[in-house]
């Protein structure tokens, strides 16, 4: 056997027991593993929309992974090329339904168009269908599992949100998310709103100077993967 391919072998062997214990290179430098990490995951809702670019731009200078749970019949139709560059960037593409209802508050077969008809219009804009979605405002039963395991999508909601739907001031967003972020959580803001790109530097500076790693959902959940149907809200 050859030294390179020795080489080759080793550097495969090591890529392959990263994947295997959930460490690998993350957004900050150096390896992370979140069961050990302070990681958390910066997710936005109701996007695309005309704020979307500064918030990429913010997370591709400062090297940050986000997901973003997007609306299908507005946003997505409106922003398709925004929708190609968060795939294009390396971020985490999720559903958040077609109109944006209380998917429990509908009918069975209305809320398998929201999901199903978001689902098709993303593999087509991104080459691969979503395997998460965000129910709007966060409401979900044993119906909305069931669909959700049928699409093979997990349910990801979180466990720290700042209303920024409401609150327009980029210090008082900011101050929100840094006050309540806790290791292995996952973030909730909106891309609809100036506010929201404004206080961004300030959230993945504030974060990073208490300790905390900001990583993908992929890599939160690593080694283990969210169960298509089942609710997440903390690592």
């Amino acid at each position: 056997m050859t030294k390179r391919r020795r080489s080759v072998i080793a550097v495969c062997a090591l890529v392959a027991a990263a994947l295997l214990t959930g460490i690998a290179n993350g957004p900050d430098g150096g390896p992370v593993d979140c069961r050990t990490a302070r990681c958390v995951a910066l997710t936005f809702d109701g996007g695309p929309g005309p704020s979307t670019g500064a918030l990429l731009d913010v997370l591709e200078d400062r090297h940050v992974p986000a997901a973003f749970f997007l609306v299908g019949k507005g946003p997505v139709h409106k922003h398709p090329d925004l929708v190609r560059r968060i795939a294009a960037e390396g971020h985490e593409v999720g559903n958040h339904s077609w109109t944006g209802p209380r998917l429990n508050e509908v009918p069975p077969r209305e809320a398998r168009r929201q999901l199903a008809q978001t689902q098709d219009v993303l593999a087509r804009l991104t080459d691969r269908p979503p395997t998460l979605m965000r129910p709007p405002r966060g409401r979900t039963d044993r119906n909305v599992a069931a669909l959700c395991r049928e699409l093979g999508l997990a349910q990801i909601l979180w466990n720290s949100a700042t209303a920024d739907r409401r609150e327009h001031d980029p210090q008082v967003i900011a101050e929100r998310v840094l006050r309540s972020a806790e290791p292995g959580g996952i973030i909730q803001l909106n891309d609809l709103h100036a506010g929201t790109a404004a206080a961004l530097p300030a959230i993945v500076g504030g974060l990073r100077e208490r300790g905390f790693r900001l990583v993908s959902l992929e890599r939160l959940f690593a080694p283990r993967k969210p169960a298509p149907g089942a609710v997440y809200r903390h690592a």
